[in-house]
């Protein structure tokens, strides 16, 4: 056999040896994430938070609200437009305070002990958590809003396919942003009371700059308005009331006078587009700064 064909099986042995490790490491992902997701539907705290959100839906319905009309919005489209500001009250902290525990209640109980005496890669194991606790966070809102519009198509009433779809990718993108700034509070705490506390100290100043509340004392000092909107706009959580509001409200009436920069900068289409993607990008950008601070801990 010459040299040539010898350096081909080569290859060929590198390549399957490639695949296989692939392959073993989405395993070990999905292993991971699905174990994550049945612990998770064992815990108290999931049955709290599904009745919470279905208590929501049930009471939308029971008072009434698909029949009354605001801004001349009638049926579902007000009990969406109720629902998903309700959530975005409810769930970055559920997300927050379920998921900082994780990593770290893991250290406490010495799991990482047990962990890395399998064969699962530290990557799989993060990342995997990461998208099981996701599934777990996502679905019960989501199934919550299908429910709504179910019972809605079923006494008749028009469905809002536009609002639902776009409630729905802004319902993936915060769960996956407040998720990200999970992990990565929960890589950086050594305990789970300090991981809960720091996050409930982030949601607590995140809806502080809600409405510009700290942000007005700024202007006073006479900071420009687009500055003071550029700040407001890097909180996720106002960039995801600001889009959810554009969907009944296109000229943001309710911001006031800094809805026209907003509507300047961008325009109502490329801020809807806007606050898909950049709650995405710091979920993301959490998350792989939580996983390296993860994979250079002192983990057992």
């Amino acid at each position: 056999m010459n040299t040539n064909s010898t350096t081909i099986i080569d290859m060929n042995k590198v390549a399957i040896a490639r695949s296989s490790g692939k392959m073993n490491a989405m395993k070990h992902l999905w292993l991971t994430a699905q174990a994550d997701i049945v612990e998770s539907l064992r815990a108290r705290w999931f049955m709290v938070y599904a009745g919470i959100f279905g208590s929501i839906i049930v009471l939308l319905f029971v008072f009434g609200l698909t029949e009354s009309r605001v801004m001349g919005f009638t049926g579902l489209s007000r009990l969406l437009i109720t629902y998903i500001q309700l959530t975005m009250a409810i769930l970055p902290i559920f997300v927050l305070i379920t998921t900082v525990r994780s990593v770290a209640g893991d250290r406490e109980a010495g799991i990482f002990e047990y962990m890395l005496s399998l064969p699962v890669s530290l990557s799989a194991w993060y990342w995997g958590k990461m998208c099981g606790r996701f599934t777990i966070i996502f679905l019960p809102v989501f199934v919550a809003m299908l429910i709504a519009v179910i019972a809605g198509v079923i006494k008749g009433a028009e469905v809002p396919w536009t609002i639902f779809l776009y409630y729905t990718g802004l319902l993936i993108v915060l769960s996956w942003c407040f998720l990200g700034i999970g992990m990565l509070i929960s890589s950086l705490a050594r305990s789970a009371d300090v991981a809960t506390g720091a996050a409930f100290v982030i949601w607590l100043l995140l809806i502080m700059f809600l409405d510009l509340i700290l942000l007005g004392l700024l202007v006073q000092e006479g900071i420009s308005m687009e500055s003071s909107v550029a700040m407001s706009l890097a909180n996720p959580l106002q960039v995801f009331r600001t889009a959810a509001m554009m969907l009944f409200d296109t000229q943001l009436v309710l911001l006031g006078p800094s809805a026209f920069v907003i509507l300047d900068q961008f325009g109502a289409k490329g801020f809807l587009i806007f606050a898909l993607i950049y709650p995405i990008i710091i979920g993301t950008l959490c998350a792989g700064i939580g996983y390296r601070v993860f994979k250079r801990s002192d983990l057992p």
